[in-house]
């Protein structure tokens, strides 16, 4: 199912604003740098904040519009059992179920070897992907609604 928007379900609504470090999209798993502005999360297969980028609806945009760097970006700090919209990585398969980890970009990938961060609320196969498809700004639907463990 398509949503319009990243935060789906909140039980915990802890959000802080943040300057963006570089460019980043809604519904990036990010965190915060050395100098206390915002970038896609670097690190994969460890343990991270669950802090999540929300669309900038107090300026009329969607999910599917970037933040640049030095724009101000509401970021959502998520609690055990909220519900987002997030970005797979290209070339994943996950079903319902499936735990997710870091990919090290922003974008989540089925858990290997590192920290279970969230599960997947519905299925999604990037795996045949040729990444020449579009349709949005990520090049084709990658999001994929999760809940945070």
């Amino acid at each position: 199912m398509a949503y319009n928007t990243i935060k789906i379900k909140k039980y915990s609504d802890v959000i802080e604003e943040c300057e963006a470090a570089a460019a980043l999209y809604p519904g990036a798993l990010i965190e915060i740098d050395s100098n206390g502005a915002v970038q896609n999360n670097s690190d994969s297969a460890l343990i991270c904040q669950k802090m999540v980028a929300l669309e900038d609806e107090l300026q009329g945009n969607g999910i599917d519009d970037a933040f640049a760097a030095e724009d101000r970006v509401q970021c959502w700090i998520m609690g055990p059992g909220d519900v987002a919209y997030m970005i797979l990585y290209d070339g994943e398969n996950v079903v319902i179920g499936d735990y997710l980890e870091s990919n090290g970009d922003g974008t989540l990938i089925k858990l290997v070897s590192g920290v279970a961060l969230f599960v997947a609320l519905e299925a999604l196969d990037l795996s045949g992907s040729s990444g020449a498809e579009t349709s949005g700004e990520l090049g084709y639907n990658k999001r994929i609604a999760v809940r945070a463990l």
